[in-house]
């Protein structure tokens, strides 16, 4: 289960806990709901850590800033002085 789903699990938690109010025979409709919530937080813990472990940190390279010379005929400016 992605993300994804763990939000709508979460989402539909939520309008039977709080925005429902039918009474079933045999089933208590908010505690399902509140089921479905907790169910839904640990997907997201879980995803969240997985995808934290997954990713690899690369160090940033180096930037070298060199100069590069061209001299000929053992003169640096190019005006042969």
């Amino acid at each position: 289960m992605g993300l994804g789903g763990c939000i709508i699990l979460i989402a539909v938690g939520a309008i039977l806990a709080f925005a429902t109010d039918w009474h079933m025979n045999g089933v208590n409709v908010q505690l399902v709901g509140f089921i479905f919530m907790i169910v839904g937080l640990i997907g997201v813990a879980t995803f969240s850590s997985i995808a934290r472990r997954r990713r690899v940190v690369v160090p940033p390279t180096p930037v070298i800033d060199e100069e590069r010379h061209h001299h000929r005929d053992g003169y640096g400016d190019g005006y042969g002085v």
